[in-house]
Protein backbone atom coordinates (compact mmCIF):
# COMPACT_ATOMS: atom_id res chain seq x y z
CA UNK A 1 0.00 0.00 0.00
CA UNK A 2 2.79 2.50 0.69
CA UNK A 3 3.90 3.03 -3.44
CA UNK A 4 -0.01 4.22 -3.82
CA UNK A 5 0.43 6.14 -0.48
CA UNK A 6 0.79 10.28 -0.54
CA UNK A 7 1.32 11.76 2.93
CA UNK A 8 -0.18 14.98 3.03
CA UNK A 9 0.74 17.33 5.76
CA UNK A 10 -0.47 21.15 6.11
CA UNK A 11 1.98 23.53 7.95
CA UNK A 12 2.54 26.91 9.07
CA UNK A 13 5.50 28.05 10.41
CA UNK A 14 6.82 24.58 11.36
CA UNK A 15 10.32 24.65 9.85
CA UNK A 16 11.59 22.82 12.73
CA UNK A 17 9.28 20.07 13.41
CA UNK A 18 9.53 19.23 9.62
CA UNK A 19 13.23 18.83 9.63
CA UNK A 20 12.61 15.76 12.59
CA UNK A 21 8.79 14.20 10.88
CA UNK A 22 10.22 14.27 7.06
CA UNK A 23 13.71 11.90 7.46
CA UNK A 24 11.66 9.63 9.91
CA UNK A 25 8.73 9.64 7.27
CA UNK A 26 11.71 9.01 4.67
CA UNK A 27 13.34 6.20 6.78
CA UNK A 28 9.75 4.46 8.18
CA UNK A 29 8.34 4.21 5.42
CA UNK A 30 11.45 4.54 2.00
CA UNK A 31 8.47 2.85 -0.48
CA UNK A 32 6.32 5.71 0.08
CA UNK A 33 4.98 7.27 -3.19
CA UNK A 34 5.37 10.90 -1.96
CA UNK A 35 5.35 13.69 0.66
CA UNK A 36 3.28 16.74 0.02
CA UNK A 37 3.79 19.59 2.26
CA UNK A 38 1.03 22.83 1.76
CA UNK A 39 2.79 25.86 3.02
CA UNK A 40 0.82 28.21 4.56
CA UNK A 41 1.95 31.65 3.97
CA UNK A 42 4.91 30.26 6.41
CA UNK A 43 6.81 33.20 7.44
CA UNK A 44 10.26 30.93 8.38
CA UNK A 45 12.30 28.18 6.84
CA UNK A 46 9.63 26.18 5.96
CA UNK A 47 9.95 26.56 2.32
CA UNK A 48 13.67 26.11 2.86
CA UNK A 49 13.38 23.17 4.42
CA UNK A 50 11.00 20.92 2.28
CA UNK A 51 13.50 21.71 -0.83
CA UNK A 52 16.24 20.79 0.79
CA UNK A 53 14.60 17.25 1.92
CA UNK A 54 13.20 16.76 -1.81
CA UNK A 55 9.19 16.67 -0.45
CA UNK A 56 6.17 17.72 -3.04
CA UNK A 57 5.87 21.52 -2.05
CA UNK A 58 2.71 23.46 -2.67
CA UNK A 59 2.88 26.44 -1.16
CA UNK A 60 0.12 29.44 -0.65
CA UNK A 61 1.48 33.12 -0.71
CA UNK A 62 -0.99 33.75 1.95
CA UNK A 63 -2.34 31.79 4.83
CA UNK A 64 -5.99 30.50 3.68
CA UNK A 65 -6.93 27.87 6.66
CA UNK A 66 -6.06 24.11 7.37
CA UNK A 67 -9.31 23.22 5.52
CA UNK A 68 -7.92 25.48 2.09
CA UNK A 69 -4.00 23.73 2.92
CA UNK A 70 -5.78 19.80 3.31
CA UNK A 71 -7.62 20.77 -0.01
CA UNK A 72 -4.53 22.03 -2.15
CA UNK A 73 -2.59 19.02 -0.73
CA UNK A 74 -5.46 16.20 -1.98
CA UNK A 75 -5.58 18.10 -5.15
CA UNK A 76 -1.75 17.72 -6.04
CA UNK A 77 -1.27 14.51 -4.13
CA UNK A 78 -0.95 11.51 -6.26
CA UNK A 79 -1.32 7.94 -4.54
CA UNK A 80 -4.49 6.04 -4.44
CA UNK A 81 -4.55 7.00 -0.43
CA UNK A 82 -3.75 10.13 0.96
CA UNK A 83 -2.89 10.38 4.82
CA UNK A 84 -3.31 13.63 6.47
CA UNK A 85 -1.24 14.30 9.54
CA UNK A 86 -0.13 17.67 11.59
CA UNK A 87 2.71 19.19 11.41
CA UNK A 88 3.77 20.81 14.77
CA UNK A 89 4.55 17.28 15.97
CA UNK A 90 2.07 16.10 17.50
CA UNK A 91 1.45 12.98 15.36
CA UNK A 92 4.17 9.95 15.25
CA UNK A 93 5.48 9.01 11.79
CA UNK A 94 4.69 5.14 13.17
CA UNK A 95 1.00 6.10 13.13
CA UNK A 96 0.94 6.30 9.55
CA UNK A 97 1.97 2.75 8.83
CA UNK A 98 -1.03 1.60 11.88
CA UNK A 99 -4.00 3.48 9.59
CA UNK A 100 -2.62 1.93 6.63
CA UNK A 101 -3.06 -1.49 7.81
CA UNK A 102 -6.49 -0.72 9.31
CA UNK A 103 -7.61 1.04 6.12
CA UNK A 104 -7.29 -2.70 4.43
CA UNK A 105 -9.07 -4.57 6.52
CA UNK A 106 -12.04 -3.22 4.49
CA UNK A 107 -12.51 0.62 6.03
CA UNK A 108 -12.75 3.31 3.40
CA UNK A 109 -11.09 5.75 6.31
CA UNK A 110 -9.30 4.95 9.14
CA UNK A 111 -9.06 7.85 11.47
CA UNK A 112 -6.17 8.06 14.43
CA UNK A 113 -8.00 8.47 17.22
CA UNK A 114 -7.22 10.65 20.67
CA UNK A 115 -7.32 8.93 24.26
CA UNK A 116 -8.86 11.53 26.23
CA UNK A 117 -5.26 12.59 28.36
CA UNK A 118 -3.77 13.39 25.06
CA UNK A 119 -6.04 16.37 24.53
CA UNK A 120 -4.30 19.82 24.85
CA UNK A 121 -6.17 21.41 27.30
CA UNK A 122 -9.01 20.25 29.72
CA UNK A 123 -11.18 22.57 27.89
CA UNK A 124 -10.25 20.75 24.48
CA UNK A 125 -10.62 17.90 26.31
CA UNK A 126 -14.52 18.51 27.48
CA UNK A 127 -15.03 20.42 24.19
CA UNK A 128 -13.98 17.50 21.78
CA UNK A 129 -15.93 14.62 24.03
CA UNK A 130 -18.66 16.53 23.61
CA UNK A 131 -18.58 16.33 20.14
CA UNK A 132 -17.82 12.79 19.93
CA UNK A 133 -21.03 12.27 22.65
CA UNK A 134 -23.30 14.44 20.32
CA UNK A 135 -21.89 13.10 16.70
CA UNK A 136 -22.17 9.57 18.09
CA UNK A 137 -25.79 9.99 18.91
CA UNK A 138 -26.89 11.99 15.41
CA UNK A 139 -24.87 9.14 13.13
CA UNK A 140 -25.85 6.30 15.39
CA UNK A 141 -22.59 5.17 15.34
CA UNK A 142 -19.31 5.11 17.72
CA UNK A 143 -17.53 8.26 17.08
CA UNK A 144 -14.07 7.94 19.03
CA UNK A 145 -12.57 11.37 17.71
CA UNK A 146 -14.60 13.54 15.41
CA UNK A 147 -12.02 16.20 15.02
CA UNK A 148 -8.66 14.29 14.60
CA UNK A 149 -6.33 15.82 11.87
CA UNK A 150 -4.77 12.09 11.58
CA UNK A 151 -6.12 9.99 9.34
CA UNK A 152 -5.73 8.12 5.84
CA UNK A 153 -8.41 7.75 3.60
CA UNK A 154 -8.86 6.62 -0.24
CA UNK A 155 -8.22 9.95 -2.28
CA UNK A 156 -11.23 9.14 -4.88
CA UNK A 157 -13.91 8.78 -2.05
CA UNK A 158 -12.03 11.66 -0.33
CA UNK A 159 -12.14 14.02 -3.33
CA UNK A 160 -16.22 13.22 -3.78
CA UNK A 161 -16.85 15.92 -0.88
CA UNK A 162 -13.90 17.78 -2.02
CA UNK A 163 -16.34 20.88 -2.23
CA UNK A 164 -18.27 20.57 1.17
CA UNK A 165 -14.92 21.13 2.77
CA UNK A 166 -14.62 24.77 4.61
CA UNK A 167 -11.38 26.56 4.76
CA UNK A 168 -10.89 26.96 8.18
CA UNK A 169 -10.40 23.93 11.28
CA UNK A 170 -13.57 22.18 11.04
CA UNK A 171 -12.79 19.80 7.80
CA UNK A 172 -12.27 16.73 9.82
CA UNK A 173 -15.83 16.90 11.06
CA UNK A 174 -17.07 17.57 7.90
CA UNK A 175 -15.34 14.78 6.21
CA UNK A 176 -16.29 12.52 8.52
CA UNK A 177 -19.98 13.23 8.89
CA UNK A 178 -20.26 13.12 5.00
CA UNK A 179 -18.65 9.57 4.75
CA UNK A 180 -21.07 8.69 7.19
CA UNK A 181 -23.35 10.45 5.28
CA UNK A 182 -22.91 8.46 2.46
CA UNK A 183 -22.54 5.26 3.86
CA UNK A 184 -18.83 4.58 3.82
CA UNK A 185 -16.65 2.54 6.71
CA UNK A 186 -15.26 5.14 9.21
CA UNK A 187 -12.45 3.21 11.30
CA UNK A 188 -11.12 3.86 14.43
CA UNK A 189 -7.37 3.34 15.84
CA UNK A 190 -6.11 4.90 18.81
CA UNK A 191 -3.22 6.30 18.48
CA UNK A 192 -0.39 8.20 20.34
CA UNK A 193 0.39 11.68 20.36
CA UNK A 194 3.03 14.00 21.44
CA UNK A 195 1.58 16.18 24.12
CA UNK A 196 4.90 18.61 23.69
CA UNK A 197 4.14 19.95 20.71
CA UNK A 198 7.41 21.24 18.80
CA UNK A 199 5.12 24.15 16.64
CA UNK A 200 2.16 25.51 18.52
CA UNK A 201 -1.15 25.27 17.69
CA UNK A 202 -2.69 28.39 15.67
CA UNK A 203 -5.99 28.17 17.22
CA UNK A 204 -7.47 31.21 18.74
CA UNK A 205 -9.32 30.15 22.03
CA UNK A 206 -11.13 33.39 21.89
CA UNK A 207 -11.68 33.78 17.83
CA UNK A 208 -12.07 30.47 17.06
CA UNK A 209 -14.27 29.44 20.19
CA UNK A 210 -17.77 30.62 18.20
CA UNK A 211 -16.53 28.50 15.28
CA UNK A 212 -16.26 25.13 17.13
CA UNK A 213 -19.32 25.50 18.99
CA UNK A 214 -21.36 26.03 15.23
CA UNK A 215 -19.09 22.49 14.81
CA UNK A 216 -22.32 21.06 17.37
CA UNK A 217 -24.60 22.40 14.38
CA UNK A 218 -23.21 21.41 11.89
CA UNK A 219 -22.53 18.06 12.55
CA UNK A 220 -26.44 17.39 12.59
CA UNK A 221 -27.28 19.58 9.82
CA UNK A 222 -24.91 17.79 7.42
CA UNK A 223 -25.49 14.63 8.48
CA UNK A 224 -29.43 14.83 8.85
CA UNK A 225 -31.08 18.49 9.37
CA UNK A 226 -34.45 16.75 10.73
CA UNK A 227 -33.07 15.43 13.53
CA UNK A 228 -31.62 18.66 14.83
CA UNK A 229 -34.56 20.87 13.74
CA UNK A 230 -37.21 18.44 14.89
CA UNK A 231 -36.70 18.91 18.55
CA UNK A 232 -36.72 22.45 18.17
CA UNK A 233 -40.24 22.62 16.12
CA UNK A 234 -41.44 19.88 18.92
CA UNK A 235 -40.32 22.07 21.99
CA UNK A 236 -42.06 24.67 20.63
CA UNK A 237 -45.37 23.41 19.69
CA UNK A 238 -45.11 22.31 23.35
CA UNK A 239 -44.62 26.05 24.66
CA UNK A 240 -47.30 26.91 22.45
CA UNK A 241 -49.82 24.63 23.44
CA UNK A 242 -49.11 25.35 27.30
CA UNK A 243 -49.42 28.93 26.88
CA UNK A 244 -52.53 28.55 25.02
CA UNK A 245 -54.16 26.11 27.45
CA UNK A 246 -52.58 28.99 30.11
CA UNK A 247 -55.04 31.84 28.07
CA UNK A 248 -57.83 29.74 27.41
CA UNK A 249 -58.27 28.84 31.37
CA UNK A 250 -57.50 32.90 31.97
CA UNK A 251 -59.26 34.33 30.02
CA UNK A 252 -60.76 31.74 27.39
CA UNK A 253 -59.24 32.70 24.63
CA UNK A 254 -56.30 31.92 21.45
CA UNK A 255 -53.91 34.70 21.65
CA UNK A 256 -51.68 36.13 18.89
CA UNK A 257 -48.66 34.80 20.89
CA UNK A 258 -49.69 30.78 20.69
CA UNK A 259 -50.53 31.57 17.06
CA UNK A 260 -47.46 32.56 16.51
CA UNK A 261 -45.47 29.97 18.60
CA UNK A 262 -47.60 27.33 16.66
CA UNK A 263 -46.69 28.69 13.37
CA UNK A 264 -43.28 28.98 14.45
CA UNK A 265 -42.76 25.51 15.37
CA UNK A 266 -44.62 24.51 12.18
CA UNK A 267 -41.64 27.00 9.82
CA UNK A 268 -38.25 25.05 12.03
CA UNK A 269 -40.12 21.77 11.14
CA UNK A 270 -40.39 23.25 7.51
CA UNK A 271 -37.19 24.33 7.44
CA UNK A 272 -35.68 21.00 8.63
CA UNK A 273 -37.68 18.98 5.75
CA UNK A 274 -36.15 21.27 2.92
CA UNK A 275 -32.67 20.93 4.45
CA UNK A 276 -33.34 17.51 4.55
CA UNK A 277 -34.08 17.38 0.67
CA UNK A 278 -31.70 19.83 0.02
CA UNK A 279 -28.61 17.28 1.82
CA UNK A 280 -30.00 14.53 0.31
CA UNK A 281 -28.96 16.26 -3.27
CA UNK A 282 -25.78 17.55 -2.41
CA UNK A 283 -24.47 14.18 -1.17
CA UNK A 284 -26.41 12.24 -4.75
CA UNK A 285 -24.57 14.88 -6.54
CA UNK A 286 -21.34 14.33 -4.88
CA UNK A 287 -21.44 10.50 -4.93
CA UNK A 288 -22.31 11.27 -9.39
CA UNK A 289 -19.70 13.35 -9.99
Amino acid sequence: MLNKTSVVIPAKNEAVSLKILIPQLKTMYPDLLEIVIVNDGSEDDTVKVCEELGVTLVTHIFSRGNGAAIKAGARKAKGEILCFMDADGQHKAESVGRLLTELSQGFDMVVGARKRHAQASKSRMLANGFYNWFSSKITNYPIKDLTSGLRCVYREKFNEFLHLLPNGFSYPTTITMAFLRAGYQVGYHFEAVSGDRIGKSHINPLSDGLRFLLIIFKVGTLYSPLKVFTPFSVLMFLTATLYYLYTFISSGQLTNMSVILFTTSVIIFLIGLVSEQINTLIFMNSRRD
